[in-house]
């Protein structure tokens, strides 16, 4: 086997690889000999199959295996001999001037000669990250929050009983059951039909005007209501449309009392009141530092996105485009929108989604490296609790979902990826220099809703 660099441009490099027909040769002659020994053909004894007779059989199909053999051995020798990463798998030019020349390769009558391309990963510095600062919000837990959490589970755990009497009517905070059918036009659409199903009139669990026109309604009795989906309703096929609902209340409960006491913090599994209120505030102070993160991540890879320039590896930038391509063609097609609709040309898009190709690509890079250098890993019990609560979105199918990610570890890669990501991220918040910021909840949202709503509307989303 004889390799020759032929190109070292950038990040690309390329190698001629020539087998000698001879090297190939004698490892076809030595799989012969092997299967020889093996062989059970009518006609012959065992052992005794000529040679000849096994080449004219299995010839081309062993010949085939030495080749894929051969190749992979020359990539792992390029790889490293020249202590290459590589972006992305190496791609096979076979440097043959027609298929006679191949044909002869083949049969071992001639060399084979090939190029390999690879694309590698940039080296670079990640230094160290004191000059990146971060501002942190941290969101202050007072009594009258927990208080008002206590308050939502006691409601969402408030016992209710039946409504007698033929006058008796649904009202605010009386939990009813309903069959409806939606209808648009008077043609019922998808998902607008149910049966049996749960509300708590006031709860605002339904779209605005529809409980409303509940109250006053009797169990058993049917009408049909009024109603407009919100413009900025999640489905697009629905958003900003009148409605009508043909509406069966079919029973109707009034709510009962509920103390928020020791009996009631037991019922729900905690050993008493106190414990309950440690396990709220809990629960608030990772609902907000989840908050919280969705700004300062945003800040601090915007650090990082301006910290570091290195060449890119183009492959994998294509890559991702063509991913976010697609996504927002496929948005695009589904919203039935067009480029003028939304004030932009496809060139300025093709423009502004390859710009946040490369800073993914980029901040993935610096985000592998510096993982890397830390000893960053995603433990087994990591990855199987994301596993496993990515397989509860599929009930029913839960063995199935995890037998398959299990079977596929670029699928595995998936759930690993991103777990990896904010471990890195956690460990960077402890090199850079943050400064936290005590605010109270109402100002954590509003600053975090305003942070993010300029960021969307200077770019689609980056990261």
């Amino acid at each position: 086997m004889q390799v020759t660099e032929t190109l070292s441009e950038g990040l690309k490099r390329e190698y001629k690889v020539v087998l000698a027909a001879a090297d190939l040769a004698t490892k076809v002659e030595t799989q012969l000999d092997e299967l020889r020994t093996k062989a059970r053909i009518n006609g012959f004894r065992p052992g005794k199959v000529p040679v000849a007779h096994l080449k004219r059989l299995y010839g081309r199909s062993i010949m085939a295996e030495v080749m894929q053999e051969a190749v992979n051995e020359a990539n792992r020798k390029i790889i490293e001999e020249n202590d290459l990463k590589l972006a992305t798998s190496p791609t096979i030019d076979l440097m043959t001037e027609n298929e006679q020349e191949l044909q002869d390769a083949f049969e071992s009558r001639a060399d084979l000669s090939y190029k390999v391309a690879v694309e590698i990963l940039p080296k670079f510095d990640v230094g160290d990250f004191k000059d990146v600062a971060v501002e942190r919000l941290v969101a202050e837990i007072p009594q009258s929050d927990v208080d008002e959490a206590m308050k939502r589970i006691a409601d969402q755990n408030r016992p209710y009983a039946p409504k007698d009497g033929d006058d008796a009517t649904a009202a605010k905070g009386d939990k009813v059951v309903l069959d409806f059918v939606g209808k648009i036009d008077g043609e019922a659409f998808e998902g607008g039909t149910a049966e049996g199903v749960d509300l708590v009139l006031g709860s605002n669990a339904f779209i605005p005007g529809f409980e409303d026109q509940l109250e006053g309604m009797k169990a058993g009795e049917q009408k049909t209501i009024s109603v407009t989906f919100p413009e900025e309703y999640s489905a697009a096929n629905l958003a900003g449309k009148a409605a009508t609902f043909d509406v069966t209340l079919k029973s109707c409960e009034a709510p009962g009392e509920v103390t928020i006491d020791d009996a009631f913090a037991e019922s729900l599994g905690f050993p008493d009141l106190a414990k309950m209120q440690e396990a709220v505030v809990g629960s608030l102070e990772s609902e907000r530092a989840a908050i919280s993160r969705r700004k300062w991540k945003r800040e601090l890879l915007d650090a990082l996105d301006r910290k570091f320039t290195f060449e890119l590896p183009q492959a994998l930038v294509t890559s991702e485009f063509d991913g976010i391509w697609r996504e927002a063609t496929a948005e695009r097609n589904a919203k039935g929108k067009s480029f003028a609709d939304d004030n932009t040309t496809e060139e300025a898009e093709r423009a502004d989604f390859q710009k946040i190709a490369e800073r993914r690509v980029r901040l993935g890079l610096v985000l592998a490296e510096v993982g890397e250098k830390a000893g960053v890993t995603v433990s087994e019990d990591e990855l199987a609790q994301a596993l496993y609560q990515q397989a509860r979105n599929f009930p029913g199918m839960e063995r199935q979902l995890v037998e398959f990610y299990r079977k596929n570890p670029e699928q595995m890669n998936r759930i690993r990826a991103p777990i990896f990501e904010e471990k890195v991220i956690d460990h960077l918040m402890e090199l850079a220099t943050v400064t936290d910021k005590k605010v109270s909840a109402t100002e954590l949202l509003e600053t975090v809703k305003a942070f993010e709503e300029a960021e969307d509307a200077k770019t689609p989303a980056t990261a």
